[in-house]
């Protein structure tokens, strides 16, 4: 029998139309590994989707949330990504990365390329598919993120 998919809270970040990416651990045990991707995680039991992303955006780059809206969701037979967005209103010196391998700020046209060199892991890494897919749709519906 098949288990449900694992929910999870994740945030678009965005500052002056780039978003800021986290280069996932190399970890072969977590979904894709070695990928850039959106900020978040797991939903924890009882929590919202809402309260998810706030503890989650904090624990990972210590940043606190302004504001933030529901995007949308996103739904696969792994994973359900409950997606928000938010504007970052500090530069990355600001921030702290508690969890990943590495951060940047990448513009939509470095995120559909699909790869974007990152100087920690000294190499270009892949971009997840989905949240390709999921910054191409935010992109097309706010232009101007200024």
């Amino acid at each position: 029998m098949a288990s449900a998919p694992v929910e999870v809270a994740i945030c678009i970040l965005h500052q002056t139309d780039q978003f800021l990416m986290q280069l996932r651990d190399n970890d072969p045990k977590i979904l894709y590994p070695g990928y850039w991707g959106l900020f978040g995680g797991h939903i924890e039991a009882g929590e919202s989707p809402e309260v998810a992303v706030v503890r989650e955006v904090l624990e990972e780059i210590s940043y606190q949330l302004p504001s933030y809206e529901k995007f949308g969701i996103y739904g696969d037979e792994k994973v359900v990504r409950h997606v928000f967005h938010a504007p970052l209103n500090v530069g990355l010196e600001q921030l702290v990365l508690g969890e990943g391998w590495d951060m940047g700020l990448l513009a939509i046209e470095q995120i559909r390329s699909g790869t974007h060199y990152s100087s920690i892991a000294q190499q270009a890494r892949p971009v997840g598919p989905i949240h390709q897919t999921i910054l191409s749709d935010f992109y097309a519906q706010y232009r101007s993120l200024s």
